[in-house]
């Protein structure tokens, strides 16, 4: 289980330098203490609002409460609206949205994430959801590993423990526009994390892993990854899941 991240005075500079990241308003992205939360915060013309993890309050809270249960897209492509509860690596975590979903309808969660700075803001913001009473349940299912997925995926699984019977992919989708339409959030992850080239191997690793399937959340239009084609495609109205399966979630 991931620790409290501590966030204050010199505590703050020196996680920032942990993670290689300038401390102080000056730079470009720097780690600030606002509101009780661990925020990634930039100029805001270019990256809008800072950058925080929250399960607790806002948008995860209300599809918690409102999102549709076991009929959303990403339950059905993950296999919980079968009538069993499959344990889930999330090898792209990001702020965990996705794994929060999961999690709060019953699943097991492990939460893999490569940048380090993204890392500690899901750090941050678990340790908060732990703390408070209406999500405490949920956030007890997730667990945090950090490392680049692609490359060590069966030894983050291994050390955390985790059977991994269904693991999910979001690689970063390559966006050639570079103008205003790119959202801006999505710019200041792009910033840190550039985008995923290596999801091929990515790809790979997941399928020698996991059990039963892999799910691989893609753009709507957008070609599958290379490699093995998928078996089953699940769409929605601007994404879609492609579904690679080893074996049924009802078997043992």
């Amino acid at each position: 289980m991931s620790e409290p991240v501590a966030v204050h005075g010199a505590a703050l500079a020196a996680l920032a330098e942990r993670l290689g990241l300038p401390f102080g308003a000056e730079a470009e992205l720097h780690l600030e203490q606002r509101d009780g939360r661990l925020v990634l915060a930039g100029d805001a013309k270019r990256y809008g609002h800072p950058l925080a993890v929250e399960f607790a309050s806002g948008k995860a809270a209300h599809r918690r409460r409102f999102g549709g249960g076991r009929g959303q897209l990403i339950a059905r492509a993950c296999g919980l609206a079968q009538g069993v509860t499959p344990s889930v690596v999330d090898a792209t975590a990001g702020l965990g949205r996705d794994a929060f979903v999961l999690a709060s309808l019953g699943a097991p969660v492990l939460l893999v994430e490569r940048v380090a700075a993204i890392f500690a803001l899901l750090e941050d913001g678990l340790a908060r959801a732990r703390a408070d009473a209406e999500t405490a349940e949920v956030a007890a299912r997730m667990a945090l590993a950090h490392g680049d997925a692609a490359c060590e995926l069966a030894a983050l699984v291994a050390a955390a423990g985790f059977p991994p019977q269904v693991i999910h992919l979001d690689p970063m989708f390559p966006h050639r526009d570079k103008s205003a339409l790119v959202k801006k959030e999505m710019r200041l992850f792009r910033t840190l994390a550039g985008d995923d080239a290596d999801a091929p191997r990515l790809l790979g690793a997941a399928l020698d892993l996991a059990t039963h399937r892999v799910v691989v959340k893609r753009p709507r239009k957008a070609p599958p990854i290379a490699g093995p084609a998928p078996r089953h495609v699940i769409e929605g109205k601007t994404s879609r899941y492609d579904l690679y399966v080893h074996r049924s979630l009802k078997q043992s």
